[in-house]
């Protein structure tokens, strides 16, 4: 009897081997657009904010890019806004990634097909 074979892979971004981009980041900065902060962003996955600004710059420092700009206190308190830079990066990333899970998943259905 023949299983369904799938595959399946995280893939990352690296600059200078070091990881530049990569899912979560990813989601950080999906957060972001949905609730204009950081601090909510990274609440939201379960990560606290100093890691979350942790991740943040070390994306920038390995792409040399600025991803969000910060909002400084004001009225409703600050936020966070992706830079063009950013929101780039990030619908670059996410094609990026669905291109090549479904390149994975034809490599699967190819080299294990029957299996």
């Amino acid at each position: 009897m023949a299983h369904q074979i799938t595959a399946d892979a995280t893939l990352r971004i690296l600059s200078d081997g070091v990881k530049a981009f990569g899912p979560g980041i990813a989601q950080l900065l999906e957060g972001i657009e949905k609730y204009g902060s950081l601090r909510r962003s990274a609440a939201e996955m379960g990560m606290s904010y100093n890691k979350a600004w942790n991740i943040v710059k070390g994306s920038e420092a390995c792409l040399g890019c600025t991803l969000i700009e910060r909002r400084i206190g004001g009225a409703r308190g600050g936020g966070a806004v992706l830079t063009n830079e950013g929101r780039d990066l990030l619908t670059r990333y996410r094609a990026f990634e669905k291109a090549g899970k479904q390149a994975l998943l034809d490599l699967a259905a190819r080299y294990f097909e029957g299996v």
